[in-house]
């Protein structure tokens, strides 16, 4: 991956970002003996920015809308996972992680309403 279409890319670099903090905190979790929802976490974080990616070259607005929302999504996934962290006993701090995918979620949101009223209106 080319490092200035990440730079370039907010949804990108957010997600990006966020994936490798993900991977670090699943080696935390691992340490811990936390197996089954460091795995969790580990897929649902990663697919955010993966689908951000594989958006970035969709064969078509239908087809970009359906892998944002796919984010969206894993976003979605990702967020539980770590509300069990945040919740649960004897678990590291994930708060910080809580944040910037809230912040992840507020962009994908933004991304979907603008290409899908762009989209209602060239069917117009």
């Amino acid at each position: 991956m080319q490092k200035e279409m990440i730079e370039g890319n907010p949804i990108l670099k957010l997600s990006f970002d966020f994936s490798l903090q993900v991977v670090e905190y699943f080696k935390l979790l691992d340490l811990d003996k936390k197996y089954i929802i460091s795995k969790q976490l580990l897929k649902a974080g990663t697919s955010i920015s993966a689908n951000a990616f594989e958006a970035q070259n969709a064969e078509s607005k239908a087809d970009f809308i359906h892998k944002i929302e796919t984010a969206a999504k894993e976003a979605g996934e990702t967020q539980y996972w770590l509300a069990l962290c945040d919740h649960g006993s004897n678990y590291r701090d994930c708060k910080s992680l809580l944040l910037k995918l809230e912040e992840i979620q507020k962009v994908l949101n933004k991304i979907l309403g603008t290409a899908k009223r762009k989209s209602r209106l060239a069917a117009c």
